[in-house]
């Protein structure tokens, strides 16, 4: 493996000294950078577990990380080229990674085995010894009864289920015991619905429709075809080990107060809910809850969600930024130009790498390969700093049948690809794409055909800090900044998580509902005079407000208006307030006071005929001289004209009898 020395020191500073044998007759060496204090990152991973024993017993495990340069880069037919790829994969390595949080869950080991025949009893007995269990049959046929009743067995059919590893809740419907008398085969009494069990762990070996959507990534529930004796026995095995306290990792770090899901009972932003596989969010009044015991850790939510609500935590979104930008100077700062980013899994995406390096030709030099822990994680302020940082385009390497839908990964990149289009840095070929393949083959054709984007001449330093939304923001003004052909304006599809809106102003009443529903105080209103004010860099496109608007004049425009993004906040509408005619104190907009007046004069009673212009110029004060005018004049607003009686079922049989 060719090493170019001056390409490495460029790109991680300092002098280069190289070594024959470092995880051999050199390891001093590792133990003398131990020694230092300082963090230490390892270029190579096949000798991982000896770098780890001689830096636990030096009390310095938490300062080694591993990057790998040979699959990567250095078994390639373009390893002489890849000083650059080496020095920037090697620097993102030793970007810091902070720790992971995590949540207890309990198992008991009370379990449910799910089946249609003697092999859900068998499967009883085996895990008898671990764990409690109880088996239910649905809709069995002659099934022979045990011998002894070392646990239950019950007929039923799981009618609907919820829960996860330690917590689930099963409706039962035909629920009914079996006859002790049952001689040949088990014979149940009748059977009722509605039954209710609750359990820690659900062993679903009818084979038919699962349990639960995405039932790959529920914890706690083992489906196995029955009719594949391996995978009975791996669920079984899997089984046997779910009791005591686990350590579930937190995906998702949720801040409700971020949220644009509802205000007042309106529905607004649903993009979440629309993509979690597993059923983890669900709606809590104004905000959305996530489970962290039932995430599964897609990220779906993260990318999707426009406010930074939701944010990703394997790794926090800042600490992947961070990497990122790492890996891009040290590139840049080694000599390399237009790099293609590859990101891809620990599980599907690097055997495929491994595999493309060791049998074939290895991935090109300018393609650095960047690991996430899920794919679909990615929002679009990662493609905009890429661009921003000098990456000519952008590949996801996803599973040809993937585990979860990538319907969101796919939009996030037309969004992506869109953008980088408009702003001139695709040459017609899609500068974000994803490729689905499980063949080291077919990844290394598809890189090969793509032809590589336009990188930025000027390409940015910005370093990511804040809250997602706050680094996106800056990571598309970046973009812009850096791109070969700016464009001001970007159109973008309904349901795009920018854009600005439409005022049909000469209709508003500035009665400000839009403000209060605003979840991201993208509208806002003044304490001083009456207006209506909107910065679009902040608006979402939840359509909270056009669906609260009473006058209905409010519409989404879906697009990336750059110029708007750096403007001050603008003035929508703007008016007089009306003042007081008694006491002269503003206390409403001219408009809306005249719109009440026109539709009530000599149309209601209380403001017609005698007395109405009193009552008319009542609505022109503010609350205090309101209510004196109110007192002086003496109105009893009871004293209305009477109103037609509502006939009732008494009135007909009075007239029935008087006509009798």
């Amino acid at each position: 493996m060719p090493l170019d020395a001056s390409a490495l020191a460029r790109g991680c500073g300092g002098t280069l000294k190289t070594a024959d044998q470092l995880c051999g007759r050199e390891l001093d060496r590792f133990r003398e950078a131990l020694t230092l204090g300082v963090p230490v990152t390892v270029s190579c991973t096949l000798q991982a577990p000896l770098f780890d024993e001689v830096a636990e017993e030096m009390g310095a495990e938490d300062r080694v990380a591993y990057a790998k340069i040979r699959e990567t880069a250095g078994w390639s037919t373009q390893a002489t080229q890849a000083g650059p790829k080496m020095a920037a994969i090697l620097a993102a390595a030793a970007e810091p990674v902070p720790d992971v949080a995590t949540i207890p869950i309990e198992s008991q080991g009370v379990a449910l085995i799910y089946g249609r025949d003697a092999l859900a009893i068998e499967s009883g007995r085996r895990l008898a010894d671990a764990l409690d269990v109880t088996v239910l049959l649905t809709r069995p046929d002659a099934v022979e009864p045990p011998r002894r009743n070392d646990f239950p067995v019950l007929k039923g059919t799981v009618a609907g289920a919820t829960g996860r590893l330690g917590a689930f809740t099963l409706r039962i419907d035909d629920y009914a015991l079996p006859a002790p008398s049952s001689r040949t085969h088990l014979v149940f009494g009748p059977g009722r619905d509605g039954a209710t069990s609750t359990c820690d762990v659900v062993l679903d070996l009818t084979g038919g429709t699962p349990l639960f959507p995405a039932h790959d990534l529920r914890s706690g529930y083992l489906r196995a075809d029955p009719r594949d004796p391996a995978a009975v026995e791996r669920a079984i095995t899997a089984a046997a080990d779910l009791v005591g306290t686990f350590d579930k990792t937190r995906f998702v770090e949720f801040r409700a107060d971020l949220c644009a899901h509802s205000r007042s009972k309106i529905t607004g932003c649903t993009r979440c809910l629309d993509v979690c596989p597993t059923g983890a969010i669900a709606s809590a009044g104004d905000s959305v809850a996530i489970d962290p015991a039932i995430c599964a850790g897609c990220g779906n939510c993260a990318a999707v969600c426009p406010t930074g609500a939701a944010a990703y935590a394997v790794p926090p979104a800042d600490a992947l930024m961070r990497r990122l930008r790492s890996l891009m100077l040290a590139y840049t700062q080694a000599g390399g130009t237009a790099p293609t980013i590859l990101f891809h899994d620990g599980d599907h995406g690097e055997p495929l790498i491994d595999a493309l390096a060791r049998h074939g030709d290895g991935l090109p030099a300018r393609v650095l390969p960047v690991r996430v822990n899920e794919i679909t994680q990615l929002g679009a302020e990662v493609f905009a700093a890429l661009f921003a940082y000098g990456a000519a385009d952008v590949r996801v390497l996803a599973r040809a049948r993937p585990h979860h839908d990538l319907a969101s990964l796919h939009r996030t990149a037309a969004l992506a690809d869109t953008l980088g289009q408009a702003l001139g840095y695709g040459a017609g070929a899609p500068v974000v794409s994803v490729i689905e393949t499980d063949d080291p083959d077919a990844l290394a054709a598809a890189l090969a055909e793509a032809a590589p984007g336009m990188a930025s001449a000027r390409s940015s330093r910005f370093n990511p800090v804040g809250g997602k939304r706050e680094v996106l923001r800056f990571a598309l003004r970046e973009m812009y900044e850096a791109a070969p052909r700016p464009t001001a304006y970007v159109s973008l599809a309904a349901g795009a998580p920018f854009g600005g809106l439409d005022f049909r102003t000469q209709d508003c009443t500035l009665c400000l509902a839009c403000v209060g529903a605003c979840p991201t105080n993208a509208l806002s209103d003044s304490a001083d005079r009456p207006l209506l004010a909107f910065e679009e860099s902040l608006c979402v496109q939840c359509g909270l407000c056009a669906a609260t608007c009473p006058e209905s004049v409010i519409d989404l425009k879906p697009g990336l208006d750059f110029d708007a993004w750096t403007a001050p906040r603008r003035i929508v509408k703007e008016e007089e307030p009306f003042c007081c005619i008694a006491c002269d104190k503003p206390f409403g907009t001219r408009s809306t006071i005249e719109r009440v007046i026109a539709k009530l004069r000599e149309r209601h009673w209380m403001f017609s005929g005698t007395g109405g212009a009193d009552r008319i110029n009542a609505l022109m004060m503010c609350e205090d001289c309101r209510v004196e005018s109110a007192l002086n004049q003496g109105f009893d607003p009871h004293a209305g004209p009477e109103q037609t009686r509502t006939r009732t079922t008494e009135d007909y049989f009075r007239e029935r009898g008087e006509s009798v």
